[in-house]
C-alpha cells in the first residue's frame, strides 16, 4: 500500500521533510520555556530579583515568538504537502478509471468510485497531514518533556513511563479492534451515496410514481444501517478520552502528593514542581496526540486500501506494443466467436457466432430483450473482448487496433443515450472537437435534428442540463445520432438509438444514411422491423445465437422468429389504426 501511495507524494517531498524539521524546532523551544519559568520562580520571584525577572522574561517572549514561527511554517508545509497528495491521488485514480474497460468498470459501482475519489482521499490526505505534523510533534514532544522532567527530578519522572506503558497497551487494544469496524463503513458509506445517485437520477420516475415515501423509507434504512456501523466504532473510540483523563488525573495527583513531599525535605524546589506540572501536560497531551492519529490513520489505512484497489486496477484491454493505427475500410467478420462476461466457457452470452459484413453494407439486429444483440456490437469496438473466436475489423483482428485508432473509425451510439451539460454544440463537438459550424448543422440534418434545435432561442448554443434533462427522449437520441456522425466512421453502430423516434423521423434519418455516408458500415439494432427492413442483411439473434440471416423477404418466408415479430407488429399496426 505505502509502495502504491509513496509516488504521488514524491513531488513534495521537501515540504514533506521541511514539516518535521520546524516541527522539531518549535518543540524544543517550546520545552525551554518550562526552565526558565522555574528559574524565574525561584531565582527571582522568591528573592525578589526584578531585573533577574524581566531579562528572563524577555528571552522566553523571544523563545515564543521563534517558536510560534516554526509552527506556522510547519502548517504551511504541512498543508502543501497533504493537499498536494490528495491532489494528485484524485488525478491518478480519474485518470485510471477513465482507461477501464467496461469489464473493469462493472467490478465497481459509481458511488464507491465516488466515495473513492471524495472521502476516501479526504481521510488519506487528514491522516498525512497528521502524520507530517502532529505525530512528529507528539513523540518528539514525549521524549524531550520525558528527558526534562528527569533532569529535574528522576524519581517522580517514573510516574510518567507507568502512564505511558498503561495508555499504549488500551490504545494498542482499541486500534486493532476498531480496524474492521472502519472498512464496513466506508462500504455503507458506498451504498448511501449509490441510494442518493439513484434517486435524484431518477427523480422523475419517482415522483411519477408517486414513491417519495418508499424512497425516503429506503434512504432512511441505508443510513440507519450506516449509523450503527458508526456507533460501533465510535463505542470504541470513544474510551480514549475517559482512559485519558484518568491518566492525566492520576499523574497529576501523585504528582501533587509525592512533590510536596519532596519539597517539605528539600530535594526540590516549588519552581521546579512547577515545571514537571508543565512536562507533565506536554506528555500527556503528546499521548492524546498519539492516540488521535493512530484513530485517524486506522480510518485512513481503510480509505488508502481502497484507493490503491482502484490505482492498481489494470484495464483487461490493452493496446499491443507496434498495434495497427490505420483501419483500411469498414468490414467486420466474426469467425466462431463466443462471449462470457464473466469469462466462463460454461456460461455463453454469444454462442459461435459467424457473421460477414462487407463495408459500406446496412446490417439490421433484430432479437428479443436478452438475445445479446448489444453485446454482439460491443465486440467491435472492443468495449469487450471475445472470450474465444477472432472479430475482424478492416481484414484485420481488432486486438491488433490501437484502441483509441479503432474506436475512432467506429461510432456507437449506446442504447443509453448520454447528453452532457454543456451547449448542443459543446456535445455534438465530442465527435470532432474541430467541427465548423457549417459541419454541425449538416450532421444535425442527417439526425433530423436541425429542425428542432433552430426553434430553440439559443439554437446550437443552448444549454443542456446534466444527462439532457431539458430536451425530449427523441431529441436526445437524434444529438446523439449526430455526435456521432460528426466522427465520420467507417463504421456506425445504432444500438436501438431511434426507438424514441415516431417512424416518419425514422425513415428519414434511415434515407439521409442511405444517401449521405454510402461508404460507412451501418449496424442497426432495432425493435421495429420497419427500421430495418430495407437493410442489405438482417441477424435474428436468439438467445446468444443467430437464428437466422437473410433480407426481410428471405426472414419472412423461412425464419418463424422473424415472422412472429412482423405479424404481431402488423396486427398492432392495424389494431391501432
Amino acid at each position: 500500500m505505502l509502495k502504491t501511495l509513496k509516488p504521488y507524494a514524491a513531488q513534495f517531498k521537501w515540504q514533506a521533510i521541511l514539516t518535521p524539521i520546524f516541527i522539531i524546532l518549535e518543540v524544543i523551544l517550546e520545552m525551554v520555556i518550562p526552565l526558565l519559568m522555574a528559574a524565574i520562580i525561584d531565582n527571582g520571584l522568591e528573592k525578589g530579583d526584578v531585573n533577574y525577572v524581566v531579562r528572563v522574561g524577555l528571552i522566553m517572549v523571544a523563545i515564543a515568538m521563534c517558536s510560534l514561527a516554526c509552527g506556522a511554517l510547519a502548517g504551511k508545509y504541512g498543508a502543501i504537502a497533504s493537499a498536494g497528495l490528495a491532489r494528485n491521488l484524485r488525478a491518478a485514480m480519474y485518470d485510471n478509471i477513465q482507461k477501464f474497460s467496461f469489464s473493469n468498470i462493472d467490478k465497481y459501482s459509481t458511488a464507491g468510485l465516488v466515495t473513492r475519489l471524495t472521502t476516501d482521499v479526504t481521510n488519506v490526505q487528514n491522516a498525512f497531514q497528521m502524520l507530517l505534523r502532529m505525530f512528529t510533534r507528539a513523540p518528539i514532544t514525549l521524549l524531550v518533556a520525558m528527558s526534562m522532567s528527569f533532569l529535574v527530578n528522576g524519581r517522580l519522572s517514573m510516574i510518567f513511563l507507568g502512564a505511558i506503558v498503561f495508555l499504549g497497551i488500551i490504545i494498542g487494544v482499541l486500534m486493532t479492534r476498531v480496524g474492521p469496524y472502519f472498512r464496513e463503513m466506508f462500504e455503507k458509506y458506498d451504498a448511501l451515496n449509490a441510494n442518493v445517485q439513484e434517486n435524484l437520477t431518477g427523480i422523475r420516475v419517482v415522483k411519477a410514481y408517486v414513491r417519495e415515501d418508499y424512497e425516503t423509507k429506503k434512504f432512511q434504512k441505508t443510513s440507519e444501517l450506516l449509523y450503527k456501523c458508526s456507533v460501533r466504532a465510535e463505542k470504541l473510540m470513544v474510551m480514549v478520552m475517559p482512559v485519558m483523563q484518568f491518566t492525566v488525573y492520576s499523574c497529576i495527583l501523585l504528582l501533587s502528593w509525592l512533590g510536596a513531599q519532596i519539597i517539605v525535605v528539600g530535594d526540590m524546589t516549588t519552581g521546579q514542581l512547577m515545571s514537571l506540572f508543565t512536562y507533565t501536560m506536554n506528555i500527556l497531551m503528546s499521548l492524546m496526540m498519539i492516540a488521535m492519529v493512530t484513530v485517524m490513520v486506522s480510518m485512513a489505512k481503510s480509505s488508502a486500501e481502497r484507493i490503491c484497489e482502484v490505482l492498481n486496477e489494470r484495464s483487461s484491454l490493452t493496446s499491443k506494443k507496434w498495434a495497427e493505427k490505420e483501419v483500411l475500410n469498414g468490414s467486420i467478420s466474426f469467425e466462431d466467436v463466443c462471449f462470457s462476461y464473466h469469462g466462463d466457457q460454461e456460461n455463453l452470452h454469444l454462442s459461435h457466432v459467424n457473421l460477414q459484413i462487407a463495408s459500406g453494407q446496412t446490417v439490421g439486429i433484430l432479437g428479443g430483450t436478452g438475445s445479446a444483440k448489444s453485446t454482439l456490437v460491443q465486440l467491435i469496438p472492443r468495449l469487450y473482448d471475445a472470450t474465444s473466436g477472432t472479430v475482424r475489423v478492416g481484414d484485420r483482428d481488432v486486438r491488433e487496433y490501437d484502441l483509441e485508432a479503432l474506436r475512432n473509425e467506429v461510432s456507437m451510439v449506446l442504447q443509453k443515450n448520454v447528453l452532457f451539460s454543456g451547449t448542443i454544440a459543446e456535445n455534438l463537438r465530442w465527435g470532432n472537437p474541430e467541427a465548423s459550424q457549417e459541419e454541425l448543422e449538416r450532421v444535425c440534418r442527417l439526425a433530423c435534428a436541425h429542425e428542432f434545435i433552430e426553434k430553440f432561442p439559443q439554437g446550437y448554443e443552448t444549454y443542456i442540463e446534466q444527462g439532457g434533462t431539458n430536451v425530449s427522449g427523441g431529441q436526445k437520441q437524434r444529438l446523439c445520432i449526430a455526435r456521432a456522425l460528426l466522427k465520420k466512421p467507417k463504421i456506425l453502430i445504432l444500438d436501438d438509438s431511434t426507438s424514441a423516434v415516431d417512424t416518419h423521423t425514422d425513415a428519414m434519418i434511415r434515407k439521409a444514411f442511405r444517401e449521405e455516408i454510402p461508404d460507412t458500415t451501418k449496424l442497426i439494432i432495432a425493435q421495429r422491423i420497419s427500421s430495418v427492413q430495407d437493410a442489405d442483411l438482417i441477424v435474428v439473434l436468439n438467445d446468444g445465437h443467430i437464428d437466422g440471416m437473410g433480407t426481410h423477404k428471405e426472414l419472412l418466408a423461412s425464419n418463424a422468429i422473424y415472422q412472429e415479430v412482423f405479424h404481431s407488429q402488423q396486427k398492432g399496426g392495424e389494431d391501432h389504426a
